[in-house]
Formats: structure tokens, sequence, C-alpha cells
């Protein structure tokens, strides 16, 4: 998401919101596959390497995605599930990306497509890595070959003459789930959460990835060891951004990403954060977004949907409709970010009982009912073109968080967002 280097640049200081060319091209990615549309939850999917199935949009027994483009201009986010990753059967591999720059929602879908490609080419499956004894090896293996993937693939992004990536870049958050092993990779403000259960049976989050923003003290040291600077805007004094050396650009609000080339030689970096967790019985399912999902929800009321939405095959489009929501009444002045969401549920759930004609007044009148052609919006889009049946007691908690975080929200807030979103091409990138 967000703005691009500054226009002293060469570079085109501007999204390509209204040139034909790129957005006949961004409808075209995928074989046809219109990811600016308003329902990407059909499924399309394609045969990838070793046998594996690609999974670009729709659904699956035990994954849902779902993106949506916001009022920025070209959807900028990317999302993939491959199954039987690796030809082996039952692992997976999902991930979510956010460009930003110029050229941010092309180097996201090429990273999308090249990423898990790469990582199954490089990663031999070792048939001593399933006996017990060889489980932290395994871990190892992955996490070896998970960082020596990024590294090579943001090395060829720099060399792909086809992609402008000096001032554009993307996140990646992904996972890799094999058997009870989750391996999780970071690179960026992107963000992984588990949602689990605790002592009591209730639904909890786990955050399972760090943001990797400059504001973190490690963060911020490399990159001024390395020249680059690290300071925040007048407009929004809580968010330090990366700025070159000598020049007031590009402004990015993270601190590790593809691409981005203008800061690699400055503190810039495509290494991840690679972690591991091993899942027990209580974890019920894995969600993967970008910010334009946390900016507005916090890991308690994402986890909270998710377990609430009766058809798990619709959970990703659920969430980015909440999403969208909150953007429009906690940010009124503002565009909406664009959202994906990919979840993946580690078992089979029993259906929730309730519909959302159960629900309170109160959350009846934050999320209506949706008609089965599909919800219009005021900007008259559809959002949803599903039935979507929830569990009222989790989500009256949800909105009475909603509420009170809304009268708190401070003026300083809408208008810093405005003014980043409003001031492309000059700037700052997020």
């Amino acid at each position: 998401m967000g703005a691009c280097c500054s226009t002293q640049f060469k570079y085109k200081g501007r999204r390509y919101e209204k040139e034909g060319s790129d957005e006949k091209e961004d409808e075209g990615h995928h074989r046809g596959h219109n990811i600016n549309s308003d329902d990407n939850s059909a499924n399309v999917t394609r045969i990838g390497h070793a046998g594996a199935i690609v999974r670009l949009q729709g659904s699956s027994s035990l994954t849902s995605m779902y993106t949506r483009k916001g009022k920025k201009g070209i959807n900028q986010d990317a999302m993939i599930v491959w199954e039987n990753f690796t030809g082996e059967k039952d692992v997976f591999f999902c991930g979510v990306f956010d460009g930003h720059g110029p050229s941010g929602h092309k180097v996201a879908r090429h990273v999308c497509d090249a990423l898990p490609l790469k990582l199954s080419t490089m990663h031999q499956p070792r048939p001593s890595a399933k006996k017990e004894g060889d489980k932290d090896s395994s871990h190892k293996h992955w996490e070896a070959s998970l960082i020596r993937t990024f590294q090579e693939l943001d090395e060829d992004l720099s060399m792909e003459d086809s992609l402008d990536s000096y001032c554009s870049g993307t996140t990646a958050v992904t996972i890799v789930k094999q058997d009870q092993h989750l391996i999780i990779s970071n690179l960026g403000d992107s963000r992984a959460i588990l949602g689990t259960r605790d002592n009591k049976n209730q639904i909890i989050s786990v955050q399972l990835t760090v943001d990797l923003k400059p504001s973190l003290p490690s963060e911020s040291e490399r990159i001024q060891k390395n020249g680059g600077r690290v300071f925040a805007m007048e407009e929004e004094p809580n968010v330090p951004r990366v700025w070159m050396p000598d020049q007031d650009c590009p402004g990015l609000a993270m601190s590790r990403a593809f691409g981005d080339f203008c800061l690699k030689d400055h503190g810039l970096i495509s290494t991840p954060q690679v972690s591991y967790r091993r899942l027990t019985p209580k974890d019920e399912f894995v969600v993967l977004a970008t910010d334009g999902v946390w900016d507005v929800l916090s890991n308690n009321e994402v986890v909270q949907i998710v377990a609430s939405v009766k058809r798990p095959s619709i959970a990703a489009k659920v969430l980015v409709y909440y999403a969208v929501q909150a953007w429009r009444t906690k940010y009124p002045g503002s565009k909406v970010d664009d959202c994906a969401v990919v979840c993946l549920f580690l078992k089979k759930r029993p259906p929730v009982l309730g519909t959302l004609s159960d629900i309170s007044q109160q959350t009846a009148s934050h999320v209506n009912e949706v008609d089965p052609k599909g919800k219009k919006t005021e900007e008259g889009e559809t959002v949803i073109n599903c039935d979507i049946v929830v569990d009222p007691k989790a989500l009256e908690e949800v909105n009475r968080v909603n509420g009170n975080t809304i009268k708190q929200r401070s003026r300083l807030g809408s208008l810093s967002r405005d003014k980043i979103t409003t001031d492309f091409g000059g700037q700052t990138q997020s």
C-alpha cells in the first residue's frame, strides 16, 4: 500500500490508477483472473511444481482466501496457496504480499508467483525428516531453504528488466505446514496469527510474526549504521519511516522488503524472520493478512470473526468485509486500503449455531444481513456474494471493542492517514 519515491527520480511518482495498459495487465494476471473484480471467490487453480495444487483464489476444505481492492487505485495485494507443496501430501504453503510504490502491484504478484516455486524447487524433502529424532533438523532445513530462497529471489528481482523495483517493493508473510510443524517467515509488516483455545476452551489469538518496522530498535540501528535515516513526519509523529541518506524519500514504513533497491545499500534487507511452532490439538486456524486488515482490526477481533463464521470457505471474505466496514467507520476521511486474507484451517470444525438474524441490534447495525446476490456498499460495490452466518456472542464483543476504539480515536490519526493517501508521489511509502 502507500506511495512512492520522490518525483525528482526518473521513476514516475504515481500509481497507475488510470493507465489503461497497466489496468489490463492487472486484470489479466493469472491467466485471465481478474483480481480487481468485486467477486474473486470463485475457485481458480492450476498444477504447480511436483504436482502441487496452486490455488490463486477461492477455497478448499481447509483454506479460504480473498482479496479486495481498496480506494487507492490498482490492488497491490497478492495471495496464494499451494496444496501438496513440494509434492508431499497435506503439506501447505500459504502467503500474502502487500506491494508499495508505483510498480508495487507488479512486484507483489511477481514475488507471489516466484517465491513458492523457487522454494519448492530448492527444498528437497528428506526421508529421515519424519523420524521423531529429526524434527529439529527438519525445521532448520526449512529455515535455511526459506532464507536462501528470499535472498536469491530478491537478487533475481534486481535483474528483472520488466519490473521497476528501484522505488517499489512488497512485503511477504508465508507459512509452511507439514504435519504438526508450522514454519513461518516474515518480511515487512504483513502479519500471521494463530487462532487457538485456552484452558477454558475460549478462542484466543497468538501472534506468530513481528511487524518489521523501523520503530523496532534493532531494525532502526541496522538502518542507521548503513547510512539510512529513520524519522517520522510531523503529520504522523508515531510512524517512523526509512529515508535515503541525502533525500527525503521514499519514507518506507517497513524495515525489510523485497525490492526497494534505492534503500538496499542503506539498511533495508530481504532476509526474513523465520520461526517455528509445533501445533497442538487446541490450535484451530492460521490467518495471514496484509496491513489493510491489521490497521483496523485487532488480533483478537480477527480470530473472533473467523471462528464465528459457520462456513469456513467464506471466512476470508467475511473478514475482509469487516475490515472494510471498520475502515469506513474509524477513518471516514481516508481511502480504504487494499486487503488480502488467507485462512488455513488446521482441522475440520463442527458448524457454529446461530445466524446473522439472531444477532443483537448493536451487531446488526454494524453488519446487515447479506442478500444472496451480494451486498451493496454506499458506493454501489458488491463486497460479499454469499450468506454470512456467525456466532452472535463472539461478535458482540468485537463490536463493543470497535465502538470503544472509535470514541478514543484522535482526529490527528484520521488526518494523517488522509494526508498519506492523497499525497502520492511526494514523499512516503507504507
